[in-house]
């Protein structure tokens, strides 16, 4: 099972053919880019350069992963548009992942539990709370670290790297998703839900207020 996987929810643009085969995954080829303003010019380019590197074309997809945040709104709307579009010429489920749990699976096993945070600027984080097995037990919100009550000391993703002092925390690896950790996520065995993004908040434009009338005397 050939699966294309695409995250746009971090300043990582990330792109990535993954085989599936059981349990067992490879990575064919992936492309990232780390720039919080090229999501929508990079996601495509970076798509189509990944598929070529495994050696295989856009047709030989068996299905989709994106991730659909939480995120900011541009962002996520970069991939989420690319995986929909290209699911739906293709004819290929389109699997919504969340992901801060697409960070979470790449963590290295251990024997205690940890956080995943990523950085949801106005210095707040997004942040979930997952078992040693990996499995999400909170989240995610959005939150002020200095906020976040937690006895948790150890934290992956980039919002941990910001805000360690502040958190307390130990950061540890990934800082972003990866295409592997996006498919390790992903429910092959039931049909996907929408791309619903994880906004998790309203976003700063609002509509604009009705023109005040104008009267002369």
């Amino acid at each position: 099972m050939l699966v294309l996987a695409i995250d746009t929810s971090t300043p990582a643009v990330t792109a990535g053919l993954v085989a599936l085969d059981g349990d067992a995954l490879e990575s064919r080829g992936d492309r990232v880019t780390v720039d919080p303003r090229a999501h929508g010019e990079l996601i495509t380019p970076h798509a189509l350069e990944a598929v070529k590197a495994a050696g295989v074309t856009l047709r030989d997809l068996d299905a989709i992963v994106c991730g659909v945040g939480p995120g900011p709104f541009t962002g996520l709307r970069a991939g989420m548009a690319t995986a929909a579009s290209l699911a739906h010429a293709l004819g290929i489920p389109a699997h919504p992942v969340c992901s801060l749990d697409a960070i979470a699976a790449d963590v290295a096993p251990g024997e205690a539990p940890f956080l995943v945070l990523t950085d949801a600027r106005r210095r707040e984080v997004y942040w979930a709370a997952y078992a040693a097995d990996g499995s999400r037990t909170d989240g995610p919100h959005v939150q002020r670290p200095a906020e976040l009550e937690t006895t948790i000391k150890v934290a992956a993703g980039d919002g941990a790297l910001l805000y360690a002092d502040a958190l307390g925390v130990q950061p540890i690896e990934p800082r972003f998703p990866s295409p592997i950790g996006l498919v390790k996520a992903a429910d092959f065995d039931h049909e996907p839900a929408p791309l619903t993004p994880l906004y998790l908040r309203r976003p700063d434009a609002v509509e604009p207020a009705a023109r005040k009338k104008v009267t002369t005397p």
